[in-house]
């Protein structure tokens, strides 16, 4: 190319980008973002992606679920750019992690409340920790030993791999272990669709999960809600994470931000959780 050419590129070049600046475009040199884990923070992942998508047209976010495990797993891999999580990191993830290569950050995007849900049929309406333990390792069986109708108690639980189920083990079984032939389920929504259709079933969701499906029982005689869990009253309450390997940096720290945005913020506040701004 010469001179004169050149020259002439780069004022072409010069106007295209202000242009793109004028009109509030950011061209990103990796336009791609790959979202992967917990199910409680899925819905906020969805409807972020959405918004930011529509915002910049160049940009692609993938969004799946699978578990707080499964997402913290891919992004040791390296397979992933945000694990999405309802729980911390554990010390032996970390561990491997930092043997890879891979430095685990936490962003804090919202936070949110487990709820304990029935059937809406059931004459049950408060339970407190000490009892929700002893349904879930077996000690109580039947709904007629907590005030309700002679009735099996059928024990729904979120599976291992799930962020939701590591805060349930450590604020309620406080290291006791799960009933044997309790259904061990791999999703919010699989939790709250078998209680719906189950009348002695018992489980556990997100808030953003909750519907008039389902009942969501007092807990130390505190209903579960984003403003009880904002006051704190709620006991049964932890931050939803969004892993990035590092501290995110370009189209990665973009949406992050986005999330934390007022925009963002709504985003969580819409969809049953509780803003962390």
């Amino acid at each position: 190319m010469n001179k004169s050419r050149l020259l002439s590129f780069l004022k072409v070049a010069g106007v295209i980008a202000l242009v793109s600046l004028s009109r509030g475009v950011i061209l990103y040199a990796d336009s791609n973002i790959t979202i992967c884990g917990s199910t409680t923070v899925l819905p906020v992942a969805t409807r972020a992606a959405e918004e930011f998508m529509d915002m910049h047209e160049d940009v692609s976010i993938s969004v799946r679920g699978g578990g707080s495990g499964v997402g913290i797993a891919a992004l040791i891999d390296g397979r992933i750019d945000i694990a999405d999580a309802s729980r911390p990191i554990k010390t032996k993830e970390l561990k491997v992690a930092r043997e890879r290569g891979i430095n685990p950050v936490a962003n804090v995007i919202a936070n949110d409340g487990i709820a304990v849900v029935v059937h809406p049929n059931n004459t049950v309406t408060e339970l407190d920790i000490t009892a929700v333990k002893a349904i879930y390792t077996g000690e109580i069986a039947n709904w007629k030993e907590l005030g309700g109708p002679s009735m099996p108690i059928v024990v729904v639980s979120r599976d291992v791999a799930s962020g939701t189920f590591e805060v349930f083990k450590k604020l309620v079984l406080r290291g006791a272990k799960v009933k044997d032939g309790a259904l061990m389920l791999a999703s919010n929504k699989a939790v709250a669709t078998t209680v719906a259709q189950t009348p002695g079933a018992i489980g556990y969701i997100g808030l953003g999960f909750l519907s008039e499906d389902v009942k969501a029982l007092k807990i130390e005689g505190v209903t579960p809600s984003p403003e009880t869990v904002k006051s704190e009253e709620y006991k049964l309450a932890r931050p939803l994470f969004m892993y990035t390997n590092g501290k995110p940096k370009g189209l990665v720290k973009d949406f992050i931000d986005f999330i934390l945005s007022p925009q963002g913020q709504a985003i969580v506040k819409e969809v049953g959780y509780v803003p962390v701004r």
